[in-house]
């Protein structure tokens, strides 16, 4: 029979009521707790073979590959004969009813199929890039976007979405800190709770919620030289503290499932780390899904050095592995370890089991059908109300990095010199791992900026430049065959160009930066700068002495010491999605003032890496006003990074009055209040992101500078002001100590609160037990 999946064409087959179901489906009652879910999966299992419980464990590609080179075969078959328990890759209501129909009507026990996708910031409706989204600091907003996701991706019969990434990463080369919230892990779990919960709503089994998978567990971001895929290794004091809070906030918030990451941790790949699936995941923190692995990550533990197919295979199950992605090792190996005595029926029957109750939990043994529906995803995709919350949450992203003399915001009469390869493009508005979102329907640059002025500016346009004119880079940065349109001028004729449009105008928009295909997956960097082409461009701008304001686009901190000095503004954009340039048009022209604030420390020098602000101190710590030799710095650069973590300007001003204490002697359980006045001394009305960070100068190890601990988001008009209050408890001291027990220890503590984390008005507390 033809291979219907790879080609993503069904037979069209006719939509049946959950009431003419085969039996074990129709019949199925679904209401109860635990225990009616224990009793129904266990009768289940009771008509299971052997075989059809190893095909609960097998996730399966619909035919085109997206972040490997393995593509499964014989897809339709593999359903009717049980040896399938998930798709990824197949979305679109017609294509999944029909993957569905052979599943329930067509295989033996008629087991529904549960169906995936990458849908990491937006399905259809493209939002801001993770990083992006982190920047807006505004769990509301994170929140929303997350379950407008889940009802389009639902609207085309998903249940599953191979997010949110909660992974900390501190090493801007690594190519995926674009798909994270950034640094800092307590804001990092803060975020990984509201996309849980926007994803999977008050209950999986309703129509427009989603089960989130949580990737990747564990440490991902942590690779060694920023280089994906790599080896990661850490103490477990800054493994508890620094990296693994956010997974543990996702479990908390009732997330369905993970993912294992391909890393090693302790040594030990963590899709076969048992002490990773087993002692923490299940045992110390109790979770209750199933962990799949990511794309292969069984069969690259061959790689690893752990042994042949069969052999990994064996030690993943045995390690607390319940899905094998795509690699087919479970499918093809277990049988047979169960014969040699390498996994025994127990192992493969718990796995079988989380399987069986992620469907059970989303509601599919009722309705398999739930989510397919054509009149639905025909009203729930790119709404107007999608694209206005995708507007509105990009505004929020978008951090400025500089503006000199209020350069900013722009007149809506001015004459604008529109240059480069990023100001007419739609593709690029989206950013890296977009799989469902249309580049056609994005707005560019360009256009929004004629949405919002209208006919009162003047725009003369030059794209000034390509993305890169490095072979290597772009041979590396677009694969399966995608292509970046270039221009085929000389390099020269397109910066002469754009000058001869920057003499002609007031001011040059410059929307420069990095292409999707630069950030994400299997694509770090080393050098983390503009790309050199668009230096140039830039540089010869310069030299006409027009004000410049860079529209930055980036999945990543960069470098820009050159740009710092150089240019008027630096408005940093990330990768907006569908509504980019009518978002960067309403905040070029004032219709709203940015507030976002950075969630990565940008360095100065790619020499700096990693750099973060929680950082521990030394015996001789940097000390810029100290002489500078035998101390823990650079001899040829600051220690200080160019834009710290938290940063973002406004187009209006703040200012901060001294912290004041509700005490400065507690003991025990008490709470202090934290205080500041916070005024806006600008002519604009503005948000500010007030920070509280705590420090702890004296304990039984070494602790870090300072740890944020919460923050506040205020709204203030010209000349207000506005009290704002912290309440700190014992729970803001606490720390994993040598024994990994988290508890606080008594002594002085110093409290801190300010517009980033360098800059801070700070007081002083001492806390008995």
């Amino acid at each position: 029979m033809k291979n219907y999946f790879s080609s993503r064409i069904f037979r069209k087959i006719a939509i049946v009521s959950v009431l003419s179901l085969p039996m074990g489906i129709a019949m199925a009652q679904t209401k109860g707790g635990d225990a009616k879910m224990d009793a129904f999966v266990n009768k289940l299992m009771s008509k299971m073979t052997l075989d059809e419980k190893i095909g609960q464990l097998n996730l399966v590609t619909s035919g085109r590959p997206t972040t490997g080179t393995t593509v499964n075969k014989n897809v339709e078959k593999g359903i009717k004969d049980g040896s399938i328990g998930g798709i990824f890759g197949l979305y679109g209501v017609k294509y999944v009813k029909a993957a569905q129909d052979e599943a329930v009507k067509n295989s033996r026990l008629h087991i529904p199929l549960i169906f995936g996708l990458d849908v990491i910031h937006g399905h259809r409706t493209i939002f801001p890039i993770p990083l992006g989204m982190s920047a807006t600091w505004d769990m509301s907003l994170i929140e929303q976007e997350a379950h407008i996701a889940a009802t389009e991706a639902t609207g085309e019969g998903l249940n599953w979405v191979f997010s949110p990434m909660v992974d900390i990463a501190r090493d801007p080369r690594w190519g995926r800190i674009s798909e994270g919230s950034g640094e800092d892990p307590w804001l990092g779990s803060q975020i990984a709770r509201a996309m849980v919960k926007g994803y999977q709503g008050k209950s999986m089994k309703d129509a427009d919620a989603v089960m989130a998978c949580v990737k990747h567990f564990a440490l991902y971001g942590g690779a060694e030289a920023g280089r994906e895929y790599n080896t990661v290794d850490m103490s477990l004091i800054k493994m508890y503290q620094d990296y693994l809070p956010p997974y543990k906030a996702a479990v908390d918030a009732g997330a369905g499932s993970f993912m294992s990451s391909f890393n090693t941790i302790n040594g030990v790949p963590a899709t076969a780390n048992q002490w990773l699936l087993t002692d923490l995941l299940r045992k110390q923190w109790g979770f209750k899904g199933f962990v799949v692995s990511d794309y292969t990550a069984v069969n690259e533990l061959t790689a690893h050095g752990l042994g042949d197919l069969q052999t990994v295979s064996a030690l993943a199950l045995k390690a607390g592995l319940d899905m094998d992605m795509v690699g087919e090792g479970f499918l093809t190996t277990l049988k047979k370890s169960l014969k040699e005595g390498k996994v025994t029926q127990q192992e493969i029957d718990q796995a079988c089991r989380r399987v069986l109750e992620a469907k059970y939990k989303l509601g599919l043994f009722d309705n398999p059908y739930k989510s397919i529906n054509a009149e639905v995803e025909a009203k729930s995709e790119l709404t107007d109300a999608n694209r206005k919350a995708a507007r509105e949450t990009a505004e929020h992203s978008f951090v400025l990095l500089k503006n000199k003399d209020q350069i900013l915001p722009l007149k809506k009469t001015s004459t604008i010199a529109l240059v480069g390869p990023l100001a007419d493009n739609h593709s690029e508005m989206l950013g890296t791992w977009v799989v469902a979102g249309d580049p056609n329907k994005s707005v560019s640059v360009i256009d929004g900026i004629k949405n919002v002025t209208g006919n009162n500016a003047k725009i003369i346009y030059a794209r000034g430049s390509n993305f890169t004119d490095d072979s290597l880079l772009n041979a590396r940065a677009w694969f399966y065959g995608m292509k970046q349109p270039r221009d085929k001028r000389p390099a020269q004729e397109m910066i002469d160009e754009a000058v001869n449009a920057a003499k002609q105008a007031d001011v040059v928009v410059a929307v420069v930066g990095e292409s999707a295909n630069m950030t994400g997956e299997s694509s770090s960097r080393s050098d983390i700068s503009i790309p050199e082409t668009q230096q140039e461009l830039l540089r010869a701008l310069a030299k006409t002495g027009k004000p410049i304001v860079i529209v930055l686009f980036n999945g990543r901190p960069l470098t820009l010491t050159w740009e710092d000095k150089n240019a008027n503004a630096i408005l940093d954009v990330w990768a907006p999605g569908t509504e980019a340039g009518n978002a960067i048009a309403d905040v070029l022209f004032g219709n709203y003032n940015p507030a976002g604030k950075i969630t990565a420390t940008f360095p100065r020098s790619v020499g700096q890496i990693p750099i973060y602000y929680a950082h521990k101190n030394t015996g001789r710590p940097y000390d810029p006003k100290a002489q500078a030799k035998f101390k823990s710095d650079y001899i040829d650069i600051s220690n200080d990074p160019l834009y710290p973590f938290g940063y973002g300007l406004s187009y209006t001003t703040f200012s901060y009055s001294d912290v004041k204490l509700s005490k400065t002697n507690l003991k025990g359980n008490e709470t202090l209040t934290a205080t500041v006045t916070v005024t806006n001394t600008g002519k604009l009305a503005g948000e500010e992101v007030v920070q509280l960070y705590v420090s702890d100068p004296v304990a039984s190890i070494s602790r870090s500078v300072k740890e944020l601990k919460n923050f506040k988001k205020i709204n203030l008009l010209p000349g207000e002001q506005k009290e704002v209050s912290f309440n700190i408890t014992t729970n803001d001291l606490k720390f994993y100590n040598t024994r990994l027990n988290y508890d606080w220890e008594p002594g002085e503590f110093i409290i801190q609160i300010g517009t980033n984390s360098s800059d801070t008005h700070s007081a002083s507390v001492h806390w008995l037990k």
